[in-house]
């Protein structure tokens, strides 16, 4: 039989709903893991495997009482960046400055996690302040080379088999990307789609909460449980409810594949694992591919966004820059960019950020999803800088994207298929993720196996 910790969180949350297995036995089967492997990988900023593993008896006792009605993830472990509250455990934001702080409340992710049935593992490891300065996570997937960034921890915990799933941030690439580098899914929703209440706040008009998971199918739950719903939501309640969100525009999947602005710097490895892939898709008889040119604003993407994002860590970042020597390089020089950056510029970065995304949006209206690179190759070394890839252009216009794990490098190490689709088209995306998932590679898998 196979090990609990090694289940989805689809096949996890299904067993422990049908008496098949107990959250304790999952909890504790992923605990052992963590224990095992976080000498190596680094994932964790806080796990209390008593905690743990006390959460999930008393999850299995109320179950047993009939006290509640099960959730989407009845019972399975989730891993937490360590930028989202959480009310009895740390948050410190990857930083020294917040060592050892407990706000004493869970973010409203946090929050639908648990109300969808989810048991918090613990806190995983982020950049400082969720920014470019790396933690100590390492890639379960790719030895020697880095893990992604920001959502590092919670990404290379998937990648590991720690937690069937994790939740993280994007605000440049740092979903898409860790999902990329560690072979996992990762899914970046539309913005705004995920409220970021008591969550660590750098640039409002481009943070977005996402999540990583072991199998396509698990996004869908995850997304399911943690995004607004109702009335006091109407724009997006109207837009996730019409067909075109929901279902492919014909009996074929219309799919474009582009080249961003930034393709020149991609790997040639990378660019012939990809057109391996696109030629796989042009034999699929349910799917349509056309090669159109992307919108040439697209090219002023890198510089709106560096605008927004530096001004904005330097108005939220100000008490940190101005009291306190323990603050990296990185969020230094990117605080020192943004003071120089004058209200005028931002205020014309913002009207061309909504420019850009609506000439986006009109691109889109012909396609399902348009498939491009995830990142520019393989993970690169560790102490080598990444070269620039499209995930922040898709930040930039609130589209939701997923990183597909379905290539590997000519170094055998992951990368990702990414997947766009206009804004609000989420339900869309998932589905067509979930008709790619037979494609996937196999990197998962021997990650894991060389990891026991």
């Amino acid at each position: 039989m196979i090990a609990p910790h090694r289940l989805t969180a689809s096949e996890a949350a299904r067993r422990i709903l049908a008496g098949e297995l107990t959250a304790e036995a999952l909890m504790t089967d992923c605990a052992h893991r963590i224990e095992a492997l976080e000498p190596r990988i680094k994932a964790w900023a806080y796990f209390d495997r008593e905690r743990a593993i006390a959460a999930a008896r008393a999850a299995d006792s109320r179950r047993a009482a009939g006290g509640s009605a099960p959730g989407l993830l009845e019972g399975v472990p989730v891993g937490v960046k360590d930028i989202f509250n959480t009310l009895d455990m740390p948050t410190a934001m990857g930083s020294p400055i917040w060592a050892g702080f407990t706000p004493g409340n869970d973010a409203r992710a946090v929050f639908n996690l648990k109300r969808a049935g989810a048991l918090i593992a613990g806190k995983t490891v982020t950049a400082e302040f969720a920014v470019h300065a790396p933690g100590p996570t390492v890639n379960p997937a790719a030895p020697g080379r880095i893990p992604g960034t920001s959502s590092s921890g919670s990404a290379a915990a998937v990648a590991a088999g720690m937690v069937p799933c994790a939740i993280g941030t994007q605000t440049a690439g740092s979903v898409i990307r860790p999902a990329s580098y560690c072979g996992v899914w990762g899914m970046k929703p539309s913005f705004g789609l995920i409220p970021r209440t008591g969550m660590l706040k750098t640039t409002d008009p481009l943070d977005t909460v996402g999540f990583f998971a072991r199998a396509a199918a698990d996004l869908g739950l995850l997304w399911e449980a943690l995004r607004v719903r109702g009335m006091d939501y109407p724009i997006s309640e109207r837009r996730l409810a019409e067909p075109a969100a929901r279902a492919k525009g014909g009996p074929r999947w219309k799919i474009a594949i582009v080249k961003d602005p930034v393709w020149a710097h991609a790997e040639t490895g990378a660019k012939n694992a990809f057109a391996a892939f696109t030629a796989r898709l042009a034999r699929e008889k349910d799917i349509e591919l056309s090669e159109p040119a992307l919108p040439a604003s697209l090219a002023e993407a890198h510089e709106v966004h560096a605008t927004i994002y530096d001004k904005s860590l330097a108005y939220y970042f100000k008490d940190e820059y101005q009291k306190h020597t323990l603050i990296s390089r990185e969020i230094k020089e990117m605080i020192e960019h943004g003071n120089t950056v004058t209200l005028e510029t931002f205020t014309a970065a913002i009207e061309r950020q909504d420019a850009i995304a609506r000439e986006m949006d009109r691109f889109l209206e012909g396609v399902d999803a348009l498939v491009t690179l995830s990142t520019a190759g393989e993970p690169p070394p560790i102490g080598q800088p990444e070269s620039p890839d499209s995930c922040l252009i898709w930040t930039l216009c609130g589209l939701p994207a997923v990183s597909a794990p379905l290539l590997e490098g000519p170094s055998g190490f992951p990368v990702g298929v990414q997947l766009v689709a206009r804004r609000y088209w989420d339900p869309k995306l998932l589905a067509f993720a979930e008709r790619l998932a037979a494609f996937q590679h196999q990197p998962l898998t021997q990650t894991m196996e060389t990891l026991r």
